[in-house]
């Protein structure tokens, strides 16, 4: 057991009000650590150590739970019940704003990237063309190269120089931020704009990513900003929406953006609902859930209703989502009952090459953590992976010869007859010549003998490694897309080769049902997602018969994934040292108490204390300590102090902003009471305590805190167990749980550290070490 209770004193927590920034550790693989850059030799190291077994303390928690002191209790006394009923209005009027605009910016996205895209393919099919003939077709790879690198290379520079944080899909940080962890810079309006070129760069630039993941990212951030009525990146305050400047609304607000972002990419607003409900939320209600699926809705309905515009046919709302899987209809596709065993076979091999996935593109990202750590690196990293996807692509276009009648019904958009005889034109390129949606469609959708069983291959085994690598480099681009792409290839090659075994037999006519189960599985072996991803590939496909294959698909898959690797997402996340709390304690917990787990000595305030010994307190950098327990000592009493309140660091440096001393208030009579309003004015950037004057005479003074500390913190006895603490802090999505003794006395605090760091390993129970890196 000693190896288990051993102690991180309360002192070296780290609190991100004051020592994150850029050097924060990203959830890509692009970390910028800050002590790197005052190394005096050479600039920074060559090689920065990694340890997946600590738990960073740079990351705090959000504070989901109200603090309800005497400014909160006056302030709901003060309300009346059409006031409450006006707030109520406003909470559907931000998710109705949240809806639209994510719905305007996946528009936005889905326009640029078609025009981008087009451009480049259309410039590159001429030139194909026109060397095809005359000889020098080292001339296109070298221009399709180049093409490339230029969109990528816009890309790479706004997120590597910029905000390092839009990197990659963002669906990890959303994640965390809805888990209750308050991950720096992630939910800025810079992040937002750097994201949306970002993606739009990475997609025109070739590279093997969507432009669906990152929707989930621009919609939480456009929550962020909507709900709080202001904006702190332009420092625009529109006095609107006061209200929910805290936490508890904000993260509500940023549940609502990540489910218009997924309803916005697939167009599946319910899918949307189960994706924040399953992937993050702690605190769910039903009129919240409502909130949220119209959000969901309206985002949905606003992409459609403009893109409709724009391609001309104002009122046919038929581009629910960014990605369109075409319409399957069910008696083209219809499903046997003694199919079911074959699609849960593909289940299971879905969950074995997204396990191999994961596991090189956690050797790839933690190379990058240790080698790839300055921003030139990884802009030139980035440019590498374009050109080589544009080398392998022009590669394998080149040397195959799948040649395809052009018939009547043919979709392709940009048919390449290289060395085909005329009226054909080369399947390899209807793979690799196109944006991966694209791609996504026609292998789903073209009629059987489209392709070849070696295209088919060749294409999976490429396409594999080259969207291994692109997931963590240093631009914006998705992992959804890629994963539906290698799952919809391998999958119609198994439905080509089930074809080839009984020529005779009709039932396996159409390979566009395998190629839809192999994506479903290819994706749920890489995302592990079963319950929103079930949904999103039923709302996505627009037909509910394959509900049932679908979730049994993506369920295997996950099962087979867990036994060799955990999700994507989740490895990310791990790598970063993230103190992400799971739905449960581990397991074999239960002996855990509560004094074990709790960080200790805490420094606690009393009731009526000396500005001077606040102010130091919160300037000691070594003790950055976020809530601190109020106690009173009982009059001319031997017996020791009692807990009867807790107070935060945020809301001593408002008290010390506006010098609420008591002194103060006796000789001014005049002089403003403070109300919640001052609080949230300071939300969500309260100054540092270096930036607050304190004269001499002023530290002498006394400050009360009874009016302004929570007077009710939860608290649990020591001997409570550790999944019963757990269970506490979680559903309730509290930052400070007070430890106190049979007689009400501090003896320690619980934060999400302290809980975060046990987790079940190959040996049992583990203890992570908490580390400031």
């Amino acid at each position: 057991m000693a190896n288990i209770t051993k102690k991180v004193s309360w002192s070296s927590r780290g609190d991100d009000s004051a020592l994150t920034g850029e050097g924060t550790p990203l959830l890509n693989g692009t970390e910028i650590p800050k002590p790197s850059r005052k190394d005096p030799i050479r600039g920074r190291p060559k090689e920065i150590p990694h340890n997946e077994k600590l738990l960073s303390l740079k990351y705090e928690s959000l504070d989901y739970d109200n603090i309800e002191n005497q400014l909160f209790l006056e302030e709901e006394r003060r309300m009346s019940p059409m006031g409450f009923r006006c707030l109520e209005i406003s909470r559907w009027v931000i998710c109705g704003l949240i809806g639209i605009l994510t719905g305007l910016i996946a528009c936005f996205i889905d326009i640029m990237v078609e025009k981008l895209a087009g451009y480049k393919y259309q410039v590159i099919k001429e030139n194909i063309e026109k060397f095809t003939e005359v000889g020098g077709l080292s001339i296109s790879l070298i221009l399709w190269a180049v093409l490339n690198c230029a969109f990528v290379l816009v890309g790479g520079i706004m997120v590597a120089f910029f905000e390092p944080i839009a990197a990659g899909s963002g669906i990890p940080q959303i994640k965390c931020y809805l888990n209750g962890v308050k991950i720096p810079r992630v939910v800025r309006l810079k992040t937002l704009v750097v994201k949306v070129i970002g993606v739009i760069c990475s997609v025109a630039g070739g590279l093997a990513v969507g432009k669906e993941g990152p929707m989930i990212h621009s919609g939480a951030v456009v929550a962020a900003g909507v709900s709080q009525g202001r904006s702190t990146s332009l420092k625009r305050d529109f006095k609107m929406f006061e209200y929910f400047r805290r936490d508890t609304e904000k993260r509500d607000f940023v549940s609502a953006g990540a489910a218009a972002g997924v309803s916005a990419a697939f167009g599946a607003p319910v899918g949307g609902v189960l994706f924040s409900l399953e992937e993050g939320a702690s605190f769910w209600n039903q009129m919240l859930t409502w909130r949220i699926f119209f959000a969901s809705m309206i985002s949905t309905f606003t992409l459609n209703f403009f893109l409709s515009i724009y391609h001309g046919k104002p009122g046919d709302l038929s581009n629910p989502g960014l990605i369109n899987f075409g319409r399957f209809e069910s008696d083209s596709v219809a499903y046997y009952y003694y199919e079911i065993p074959l699609f849960m076979c593909m289940g299971a091999l879905g969950g074995l090459l997204g396990a191999l996935f994961n596991s090189i593109n956690y050797w790839l990202t933690i190379f990058r953590i240790r080698y790839v750590h300055r921003p030139c690196l990884q802009v030139i990293e980035a440019l590498l992976v374009a050109a080589v996807t544009a080398a392998v692509s022009f590669t394998m276009i080149y040397f195959s010869n799948d040649c395809q009648p052009l018939g009547p019904e043919h979709n392709e958009e940009y048919p390449l007859q290289l060395f085909c005889a005329d009226g054909e034109y080369n399947a390899m390129a209807t793979a690799f010549f196109n944006t991966p949606e694209r791609s996504v469609r026609s292998l789903f959708h073209n009629q059987p003998g489209s392709y070849n069983p070696m295209t088919l291959g060749l294409f999976t085994l490429t396409y594999f490694f080259l969207a291994c690598w692109t997931y963590g480099l240093a631009v914006s681009a998705g992992v959804f897309i890629p994963s539906l792409l290698i799952g919809a290839a391998w999958g119609r090659l198994c439905g080509i080769l089930l074809a080839s075994f009984t020529p005779t037999s009709p039932i396996w006519a159409d390979p566009g049902k395998y190629a839809l189960i192999g994506a479903a599985a290819q994706l749920g072996g890489i995302v592990r997602m079963t319950l929103s991803l079930t949904v999103i590939m039923v709302e996505a496909t627009g037909n509910v018969t394959y509900g049932l294959p679908i979730m049994l698909v993506l369920m295997i898959a996950k099962i087979v994934g867990d036994y060799f690797q955990e999700g994507l997402y989740d490895i990310h996340i791990k790598l970063q040292s993230v103190p992400f709390l799971h739905w449960e304690a581990p397991a074999t917990s239960h002996w855990l108490t509560a004094r074990e787990v709790m960080s200790s000595p805490v420094t606690c305030f009393n009731r009526i204390e000396k500005v001077g010994t606040i102010v130091d307190v919160l300037s000691n950098t070594s003790t950055n300590h976020n809530g601190f327990p109020v106690v009173v000592q009982v009059l001319d009493s031997d017996e020791p102090a009692k807990l009867c309140g807790l107070i935060l660091r945020s809301q001593l440096i408002v008290l010390l902003k506006h010098k609420v001393f008591v002194e103060l208030a006796r000789s001014r009579l005049s002089q403003r009471k403070l109300q919640l309003k001052d609080f949230r004015d300071a939300y969500p950037r309260f100054p540092p305590i270096q930036s607050i004057h304190v004269s001499q005479d002023e530290r002498e003074c006394m400050m009360d805190l009874t009016e302004f500390m929570n007077p009710t913190p939860y608290t649990v006895p020591q001997d409570t167990s550790l999944p019963r603490v757990f269970k506490l802090f979680r559903a309730l999505g509290l930052r400070h749980l007070v430890v106190a003794d049979d007689v009400n006395r501090v003896i320690g605090l619980v934060t999400r550290k302290d809980l975060a760091r046990y987790h079940l390993g190959k040996h049992g129970l583990e203890e992570l070490q908490l580390a400031q890196t």
